[in-house]
């Protein structure tokens, strides 16, 4: 099969997505509005509450949200088979991925930007969101320990990804200071930093960097997350208009502008898929496709991280409400584009059938390598782009979208660790809190040695975790818009499959853990979906006495939107 066809069905799908059922949403359900004055204005502190343009705030949702995942998920996917994958990342987008992100930005910014967690409180109770935080809490300690170690890996395997994975920053300070400081035209402020990044990465092949192989008795990769979280630290303190945004724009711009390379290496060699439709002969190891399939593949379909990224940050930049269309929505179609991209490249980037299977020989092989060497070889292949700059500009996305991602996470691990003090009486101030949530990463990183592998310990459990948040994000959705009495169809039934394939997962993880007795991680799994039933249970109650409480009104003139009589 030729996946020219694959390319055009899926981007089909997703601009059908965009233009029609995204409208639909946010004419019907979530009822976005031009008159109502978001909380950038209405609380603007010129550090995390700052009005911005819609298409510099898509490309900080859009890089926060995408991280390396929508790589790494499809990537492992496609072992059994690339329809099922194909299937899971279109529809996901369209009907999942989009309502959930849009929805999540949309109840926080009518909320004074509050936080998921915060939200859940409110329309939960405060059990629900004593527990929400824990796995808020332990979704974002995977998501910065597991990222500091993919990045620093690439960075190790792909020296010449160095110079432009930390020229990035520099540019993105000066980026901040032409855009807030000195009101440059952004059309020429966001050519000239493409231009800029993609020098970087032309120097950077040219130029490949590699630290020795110890650092005071450090290995290198030790040395690299160190780095990765000492920059961590001081940007999630910085306001958010000097380096955050403006790296995650200029990233988001040059992540597109490597997809639409991507996308045309496709066109012009138009690759046969060499992977099979549905595998019958998996490795011995490999798990069964359901429920799988639903948590391997999260950031790409649908991602619980991508609730806590629209109400910790997107949600206090948005400018007017209907911004939220595009940030929301079309940032999780970017992120399907991404996922789609991986598909067909890890399917139809390899010679032979056979070559792809010396790759897809055990279960989790492939992920961000089967990505950079099967792209490359398309882009070589088809756009005549060497093969080493190739390999230096994938990896160089694939590290850059970790790095946005892990920015953004330290932010929000930091309002979350604030936000439990605040549950026990204890008021922490940004520094506390940063230094907080960023030693528990780094205690998990380095808990099993200097090499930093302990960032990957409870990695394992990141797919149903994550997806249990999406299902509990969902679930404060449809409370809301049962006040409103409004339809909820639209989030009911992603809720329904969500939480069902996510639950299933993590009892069969449960099993596989005391199989091998991880005992550790069987703790955590088991601590997971404990607080994601009772969350679930709290919220089955709450749509219950909100179908027979007077409706609730919202105006645009409301700073804090009011609850039902009977939950006051």
């Amino acid at each position: 099969m030729n996946s020219l066809l694959l390319v055009f069905i899926g981007l089909a799908m997703m601009l059908a997505g965009y233009l029609l059922y995204s409208r639909f949403l946010a004419s019907k359900v979530y009822q976005l509005s031009e008159g109502f004055s978001t909380p950038s204005h209405t609380m603007e502190d010129g550090v995390d509450y700052v009005p911005t343009n819609k298409y510099v705030l898509w490309g900080h949702h859009f890089t926060s949200v995408a991280g390396a995942a929508p790589i790494i998920g499809p990537a492992v996917a496609v072992i059994w088979g690339w329809l099922p994958a194909f299937l899971w990342v279109t529809l996901g987008t369209v009907f999942f991925a989009g309502m959930h992100d849009l929805g999540a930005l949309w109840a926080s910014q009518r909320h004074r930007g509050q936080s998921i967690g915060t939200l859940s409180g409110r329309y939960i109770g405060a059990r629900g969101r004593a527990l929400f935080l824990v796995v808020i809490f332990l979704l974002l300690l995977m998501v910065n320990a597991a990222f500091a170690v993919v990045i620093s890996n690439l960075l190790i395997s792909t020296p010449t990804a160095v110079i432009p994975t930390w020229g990035a920053i520099l540019v993105a300070l000066l980026i901040g200071q032409a855009i807030y400081r000195f009101r440059w035209n952004l059309t020429i402020v966001s050519i000239v930093g493409v231009a800029a990044l993609y020098a970087l990465m032309i120097l950077g092949d040219r130029v490949p960097l590699a630290l020795p192989e110890t650092v005071l008795g450090i290995p290198d990769r030790g040395v690299w997350i160190i780095l990765l979280f000492v920059y961590a630290f001081i940007a999630s303190l910085l306001p958010v208009w000097v380096l955050l945004q403006p790296r995650d724009y200029i990233n988001g711009l040059q992540l597109f502008v490597g997809l639409i390379i991507l996308y045309g290496s496709f066109l012009v060699t138009r690759p046969e898929v060499v992977a099979p439709t549905v595998s019958d002969h998996v490795p011995d190891n490999t798990p069964g496709i359901f429920p799988l399939l639903f948590v391997t593949i999260a950031c790409g379909a649908v991602s619980g991280f991508h609730g806590v990224v629209s109400s910790g940050t997107s949600s206090k930049q948005l400018d007017k409400e209907t911004d939220a269309r595009f940030v929301g929505y079309f940032g999780a179609v970017g992120e399907g584009l991404l996922a789609l991209g991986t598909i067909v490249a890890t399917t139809s980037g390899f010679k032979t059938a056979a070559d792809w299977e010396a790759v897809y020989n055990e279960w989790n092989a492939g992920g961000v390598e089967a990505f950079v060497q099967g792209g490359g070889a398309l882009m070589n292949e088809g756009l005549g782009i060497p093969t080493s700059l190739s390999a230096t500009i994938l990896a160089t996305m694939a590290v850059l979208f970790a790095a946005t991602t892990m920015d953004s996470g330290v932010r929000l691990q930091r309002m979350v660790v604030s936000e439990a003090a605040e549950l026990m009486g204890i008021k922490l101030s940004g520094l506390v809190a940063t230094i907080i949530a960023v030693g528990c990463a780094l205690g998990l990183t380095f808990s099993t040695g200097v090499d930093g592998s302990g960032g990957m310990l409870i990695w394992p459990l990141f797919g149903t975790t994550n997806q249990l948040m999406a299902g509990l994000t969902l679930a404060i959705i449809v409370v809301i818009l049962t006040q409103l009495r409004r339809p909820t169809w639209p989030v009911l039934l992603p809720l329904v499959f969500v939480t069902a394939m996510s639950l299933w997962a993590a009892v069969l993880q449960l099993k596989t853990l005391f199989q091998a007795g991880n005992w550790l991680l069987l703790v955590i799994d088991g601590v997971i979906i404990i607080a994601a039933i009772w969350v679930i249970a709290e919220a089955i109650a709450a749509i219950s006495r909100a179908r027979t409480a007077p409706q609730v009104v919202w105006n645009d003139e409301d700073i804090e939107p009011p609850l039902p009589v009977n939950a006051r």
